[in-house]
């Protein structure tokens, strides 16, 4: 079955309704210090959430291999069965550690896009480059130095390098990385988690992130490929390999070409929906809190065909009777 235009628009609304459940069962487990029964919770009820979508979907990018991941793993099918034919990448939980110590900027995503429109990557680490819309085609390169990058960016934008800035997970691995930035004059935003939603941040100017560098996991490269295809960003990656037994993983799933530079367009192509809960505060998106007799979730779905973004509020009513002495987090604060 085709993607037409309505069964496209009901289907990135529905996307919402799943990583609003994922989002909303992994809230549960915040601060709890358990990232094993945080996953799972979150696992579970996004299978769930899923299974009642119209669709014949194929896991692509998930939370592992058939074997190693009871749910959701590379190559399980998923949905009702009557519907389009669906690549689908997902995570349950952007950031499990997060929600663990009931930190900053986790999220619930994941992205559908027609069949063939999604590779499937091996979950290793992947070396990325973003930036957002309105910028020349290839303006920056996975293999140019940063200042290199910073001063092709500067120009493009109209800006002196040290009014830019990079973004970059908190990782001893980018010791070298953040020398080299900051010897530009550019400025460093140092993220603990969080990245997809890191690099999706180069294409929300509200953000103030201009760029996006470092290594982290091939699949959320992925997810935030399908962000950028609706957000008119740029994006490039590289697999990194550690050891053998990435090189043996990559090729398990049919990677031959092991230092090939994807382009945007090689991790997300054709029609791609991509959506996101979050869960704890963040710049992207606010998390969940109880307020009253429910609980309020903030989400995003962006879709690349239209190239329209939509915000979603829903209050979802948990307790129709509560305790007369309940009080909402909110008013709380």
């Amino acid at each position: 079955m085709p993607l037409t235009a309505a069964i496209d628009r009901n289907l990135a609304l529905e996307a919402v309704r799943v990583t609003e459940s994922a989002a909303l069962a992994a809230w549960q487990m915040m601060g709890r210090g358990d990232e094993r029964a945080a996953d799972q919770a979150a696992v579970e009820a996004m299978r769930d959430a899923l299974g009642a979508l119209a669709i014949s979907g194929t896991v692509r990018i998930g939370e592992g291999v058939e074997g190693a991941a009871e749910k959701l793993y590379v190559g399980e099918k998923i949905g009702a069965g009557a519907g389009p034919k669906v690549d689908v990448a997902l995570k349950p939980i952007e950031g499990a550690s997060i929600i663990a110590r009931g930190g900053y900027n986790a999220l619930s995503v994941m992205a559908m896009a027609e069949e063939g429109g999604l590779p499937q990557i091996p979950d290793i680490y992947m070396d990325k480059i973003a930036v957002g819309a309105g910028l020349p085609e290839g303006i920056v390169d996975l293999d140019k130095e940063p200042a290199e990058n910073l001063k092709a960016l500067a120009k493009a934008t109209g800006v002196a390098v040290p009014d830019l800035v990079v973004c970059i997970l908190d990782r001893p691995r980018h010791a070298q990385l953040i020398a080299k930035v900051r010897e530009t004059g550019a400025r460093v935003r140092l993220i603990l988690d969080g990245d997809v939603s890191g690099a999706i941040a180069v294409a929300r100017p509200e953000s103030g992130v201009d760029v996006y560098m470092g290594i982290g996991g091939a699949p959320q490269g992925v997810l935030a490929a399908a962000a950028l295809a609706g957000l008119g960003g740029q994006i490039q990656g590289r697999l990194v390999y550690r050891s053998d037994a990435d090189r043996a993983t990559a090729a398990a799933v049919g990677i031959t070409a092991f230092d090939r530079k994807y382009a945007l367009a090689d991790m997300a192509g054709g029609n791609v929906t991509f959506a996101a809960t979050g869960i704890t505060d963040g710049p992207l998106l606010q998390g969940i809190e109880r307020e009253g007799r429910g609980i309020v979730s903030h989400s995003l779905v962006i879709r690349s065909k239209t190239g329209t973004l939509r915000f979603v509020e829903a209050h979802h009513v948990v307790d129709k009777n509560p305790p007369k002495a309940a009080k909402s987090r909110r008013k709380e604060k």
